[in-house]
């Protein structure tokens, strides 16, 4: 019975600590929008431990984790992460990253979203190359947004 609790207890102290790591990884687990004077939509996101804004979102009414990339001019998404969303292969292109080079394949996505902040018809890749399960929320996605970073937040706003 002693051995019992204690495997009940490992087990239960094991999921504490995950939960703990897995906040610190993504802290932005529960995105949170704010609906302000005129429309305006805010959502606001604290830094990960790793100097990253992660943030639970949607592709196509599908959860994902994006990692914002100002940086990457579209939306990158991991070959395998694309395969799980039924993603369609469109015509083959190369793309520049931080690595060179780079083979990737056209496609657009009907709706992604952070939080309540939408947008339709966005333009993305599939990147074989890409190991991650994150998605880049690139520029394609950034730029139709106000974003302004200060401190270990980063704050998104949608304009009507």
């Amino acid at each position: 019975m002693q051995a019992l609790a204690w495997l009940v207890f490992m087990a239960l102290l094991g999921f504490y600590f995950s939960e703990l790591l897995e906040q610190q990884y993504n802290p932005n687990q529960n995105v949170q929008t704010q609906h302000l004077e005129s429309g305006v939509r805010e959502v606001v996101l604290k830094r990960s431990k790793n100097g990253h804004y992660l943030s639970k979102g949607s592709i196509n009414g599908h959860e994902v984790v994006f990692m914002l990339d100002t940086g990457a001019t579209g939306v990158a998404i991991p070959m395998a992460v694309a395969q799980k969303l039924s993603l369609k292969r469109g015509r083959r292109i190369s793309t520049q990253t931080a690595n060179g080079i780079a083979t990737a394949y056209a496609t657009r996505l009907d709706r992604v979203s952070v939080g309540d902040i939408a947008l339709d018809n966005v333009v993305a890749s599939i990147s074989p190359g890409l190991q991650t399960q994150e998605v880049l929320l690139g520029m394609s996605f950034l730029r139709h947004i106000e974003f302004s970073q200060r401190g270990d937040t980063l704050t998104l706003r949608q304009y009507p």
